[in-house]
């Protein structure tokens, strides 16, 4: 059974920074893609990173593109998202993604196993 476990979520104040992380069990992680998302309160979900099977490839949202870096650890079965300067609308809950495929995909609908979520706020 596939388990994503994330962790690493916090309060920071706008300009620090977080680094989340993302546990995976139950998978050879050499076979999936792995993605973040998040969804902040009354809106969508929505992708802010993905990272292919080998890490050659990743991709950003624009929103976040040079202040997240997605990296992964396929060694230890974990995923990353290092968050700097952060800034009030980052506040979301994240969520680690799992993609049974080797594409690199910024649709939630193409990713196969999620986890429950860790909460990011980002304060004025």
């Amino acid at each position: 059974q596939v388990q994503l476990v994330e962790s690493g979520g916090g309060l920071v104040q706008a300009g620090g920074s977080l680094r989340l992380s993302c546990a995976a069990s139950g998978l050879s992680p050499r076979l999936y893609a792995m993605g973040w998302f998040r969804q902040a309160p009354g809106k969508e979900r929505e992708f802010v990173a993905a990272i292919t099977r080998y890490a050659v490839n990743t991709v950003y949202a624009d929103s976040v593109k040079g202040r997240f870096t997605i990296s992964r650890d396929n060694a230890e079965s974990m995923v990353f998202l290092q968050m700097n300067s952060l800034k009030v609308e980052d506040t979301a809950v994240y969520y680690c993604a799992a993609d049974y495929s080797s594409r690199l995909s910024s649709r939630s609908s193409e990713y196969d196993n999620w986890g429950q979520g860790t909460q990011v706020t980002v304060s004025s």
